[in-house]
C-alpha cells in the first residue's frame, strides 16, 4: 500500500490471497511433480517422464500486485526445486525484500530466494549469467518482448505475462445489472491497474443505453480510499489522462469522470484519477487500440452477436475475456470457440486463482502461471526408458 497506493483493505486481501496460494500448493504441488507413467516402448519394461528443476530462475515482477505477483511465480517455482532471483519494480524494492524475509520463515535453504536491488540495465547481465536457466516476467509488452528476445538469444526458457485489452461481451439477453456490476467492480479494483480488467466493453446496441445507466449508477457509488486509490505515480496518472483526452478527441463521448475532475480535498498527492466511463468508442480510437492502465471503462456498440465477437477479437492482445448471457450453452460456446484469449469467464469478471492456469495468447504473453502448468514451466521434462 505504501509503495503503490492501493487501499489498505485491498492490500490485506492481496496478502490473504498469497496465503491461499501457499496453502493450495502445499496441498497439491507434490502431486504435480510425481513421475508420469507411459506405455513401455516395444522391448522395454518401463517408460516414464520425470520432472527435474532447471536451476536458477530470474523473476522480473511488476508493482501493481507487489506481493501476489512474486508469490504466484515464486512458490511453485521453488517447490519444483529451483532457486529464484527476484528483480522487483524499482518502486517496490521494499516489497521484494519483505518477500525474501517472509520466505525465510518457510525454512528454505539459505539463499534459495533472493531479492536483487538492481535497475533495468543490469537485468540482461543477470540473465546472461551461466547459472541462470530461465526468466519469468510480468509487465508491459515492450519489456516482455525485450526480455523474451534476450532469453531466446541465450536459449533460455522465458515465461512472459504481458498486457491485455480484455473484451467483455454484453449480449442482449443477459442480466444487465449483473453485467454492469461485474464490469465496474473489475475495472475499478486496484484503481484499474490490472492486466485482466475489462478494458473494452462490447454491448449489443439494443441494450446499450440501459447498460450505460446501470454502469453509471455503480460507478458513482465507488468511494475513493475504499474502492480505489491513487494511481501508482503522477507519470502513470498523466499517461491515463492523455489516453482519455486523445480518445475524446477521436470521437469517444465522456459519460463520467475524466481528467478534469478535481482530486479530493484530503488528497495531498498528484496521482488521483477518477473512475471514468467513455462510450461511442470505435476501432482506431486510443481506448480501443491500446491498454489503459487506469479505471477507464470503454463502451463499444455492436450490431449483433457476430459483431460482438468480431470487435472482441479485433486486438493484438489475447489475455482474458468474458461473456454475459442467460443462455449458458451459448456463453460457453462463445468462450470456448470464439473469443481469442487465454482465459474466458461466463457471467462474471475474470480473476486469477492458483487452481487454474493463468496466461494469454497473441501479444499478451508466453507460457502459464498457476496450477500444474505454472509449476512445470521451469522443469526438465525428462523421458526415461528402462529395458
Amino acid at each position: 500500500c505504501q509503495e503503490m497506493g492501493k487501499p489498505v483493505a485491498q492490500g490485506k486481501a492481496e496478502v490473504l490471497k498469497c496465503a491461499y496460494l501457499v496453502d493450495w500448493y502445499a496441498k497439491h504441488g507434490a502431486e504435480f511433480l510425481k513421475d508420469t507413467e507411459y506405455p513401455a516402448l516395444p522391448g522395454f519394461s518401463k517408460s516414464f517422464v520425470t520432472y527435474q528443476p532447471l536451476g536458477l530462475i530470474l523473476a522480473i515482477m511488476p508493482w501493481n500486485f507487489p506481493m501476489w505477483q512474486v508469490i504466484r511465480m515464486g512458490i511453485p517455482t521453488l517447490m519444483a526445486g529451483n532457486a529464484v532471483l527476484l528483480k522487483h519494480a524499482h518502486n517496490c524494492f521494499g516489497s521484494g525484500l519483505f518477500c525474501e524475509e517472509l520466505l525465510k520463515q518457510l525454512e528454505l535453504p539459505e539463499g534459495l530466494f533472493r531479492s536483487l536491488i538492481v535497475d533495468v540495465p543490469e537485468i540482461h547481465q543477470v540473465l546472461e549469467h551461466p547459472l541462470v536457466q530461465g526468466v519469468a516476467l510480468t509487465g508491459s509488452e515492450v519489456a516482455g518482448r525485450a526480455v523474451a528476445a534476450k532469453a531466446g538469444s541465450l536459449l533460455k526458457k522465458a515465461v512472459v505475462e504481458l498486457g491485455g485489452s480484455d473484451a467483455y461481451a454484453i449480449l442482449a439477453d443477459c442480466d444487465l445489472a449483473q453485467a454492469a456490476a461485474a464490469v465496474v467492480d473489475a475495472r475499478v479494483a486496484n484503481s484499474g491497474q490490472t492486466c485482466i480488467a475489462p478494458k473494452r466493453v462490447i454491448v449489443e446496441k439494443q441494450v446499450k443505453a440501459a447498460f450505460e445507466e446501470l454502469v453509471l449508477e455503480r460507478v458513482k457509488a465507488k468511494q475513493y480510499g475504499v474502492d480505489y486509490g491513487p494511481l501508482v505515480h503522477p507519470i502513470g496518472r498523466d499517461q491515463v489522462a492523455k489516453q482519455v483526452r486523445d480518445s475524446m478527441a477521436e470521437g469517444a463521448r465522456l459519460l463520467h469522470g475524466g481528467p478534469e475532475v478535481a482530486k479530493p480535498s484530503d488528497d495531498c498527492g498528484k496521482s488521483f484519477f477518477p473512475p471514468t466511463v467513455l462510450t461511442d468508442v470505435q476501432p482506431g480510437m486510443t481506448c480501443f487500440e491500446h491498454e489503459i492502465f487506469g479505471p477507464v471503462i470503454a463502451i463499444i456498440e455492436a450490431e449483433d452477436e457476430a459483431d460482438v465477437i468480431r470487435l472482441a477479437n479485433q486486438t493484438k492482445y489475447g489475455l482474458a475475456g468474458a461473456v454475459f448471457t442467460r443462455d449458458l450453452e451459448k456463453g460457453q460456446r462463445m468462450a470456448v470457440k470464439d473469443l481469442e484469449a487465454g482465459m474466458c469467464f461466463v457471467n462474471d469478471f475474470v480473476r486469477s486463482d492458483p487452481s487454474l492456469p493463468f496466461g494469454g495468447v497473441k501479444a499478451s504473453g508466453l507460457g502459464r502461471e498457476c496450477a500444474a502448468f505454472g509449476m512445470l514451466e521451469f522443469v526438465n521434462v525428462k523421458t526415461i526408458c528402462v529395458k
